[in-house]
């Protein structure tokens, strides 16, 4: 019975495997494909790689998914680390309603996200592009640096820090000699974690700039004029470089652990 029960366990998880990632798997082998046609296979080619990176429209797409998250992700990481290390020195009534304000924005919806900022920037009178995207990006962002860093501050000795003032440490080299060691592999992840967060964000870019494309953008796009070969190649590069970034997280986070 046990036995039985086991193996229909894993043919469940294999049929939601497969519903889930089948359409991913899709997109990457038909961005192989030579024939522009996804109704059949025509044979493998290299070709529509080549002519995405002879594309300056992508080129440019690419360059500002790329400054817009490398951007977000410094920023957001200086400003989730501070915030953080405030956060967890707070008393428990204060700590309390910072969190909760800090969860609004991951809980929030994409597109409320999207339309508020763009309003907030209307009202403002600032120009919608590449700045007014990235502050979208970095307000986004901070709160998930918050709660990558936050169980690393509860984690680490609380008492390494004290000690570091009675040996004679200055606040801020205490800071840098005790706490951002102990606190450094969720420093990473938050920022690691931002720039892909940011890389493939669509919704929140959408409403926030008029003058620049991000990748996303550029793909939504393109799609509504029909679906072209090099779409699936630089999506397959997408959903690639953004796998290997988890893998390297998850292996990172195995060997801290360890």
């Amino acid at each position: 019975m046990k036995k039985s029960r086991n193996i229909f366990s894993r043919i469940y998880l294999y049929i939601v495997l497969l519903f889930l990632y089948m359409p991913i798997i899709t997109l990457v082998v038909f961005s192989f494909n030579a024939s522009k046609s996804r109704a059949r296979w025509d044979g493998f080619t290299l070709k529509w790689y080549a002519e995405l990176f002879n594309n300056p429209a992508i080129i440019q797409a690419l360059m500002v998914s790329i400054g817009v998250a490398l951007l977000a992700a410094v920023f957001s990481t200086i400003l989730g680390t501070l915030a953080a290390i405030g956060i967890h020195d707070m008393r428990r009534g204060p700590k309390e309603m910072i969190l909760n304000i800090s969860y609004l924005p991951v809980m929030t919806p994409d597109i409320v996200t999207g339309v508020s900022l763009m309003l907030l920037f209307i009202f403002f009178r600032m120009r919608l592009g590449f700045m007014t995207m990235l502050l979208a990006h970095i307000s986004f962002d901070v709160p998930y640096v918050i709660f990558s860093v936050l169980p690393k501050l509860r984690q680490m000795n609380q008492h390494a820090y004290e000690a570091a003032l009675d040996l004679g440490c200055t606040p801020a080299k205490a800071m840098y000699k005790i706490v951002l060691p102990e606190i450094m592999p969720g420093i990473f992840t938050g920022a690691v974690l931002a720039f892909t967060l940011s890389l493939d964000d669509f919704v929140v870019s959408y409403f926030t700039t008029n003058e620049v494309q991000n990748l996303s953008m550029y793909i939504y796009s393109a799609a509504r004029r029909g679906i072209h070969p090099s779409i699936n190649a630089l999506s397959t590069i997408m959903f690639v470089s953004v796998l290997l970034l988890l893998v390297f997280i998850n292996r990172r986070s195995s060997l801290a652990d360890r």
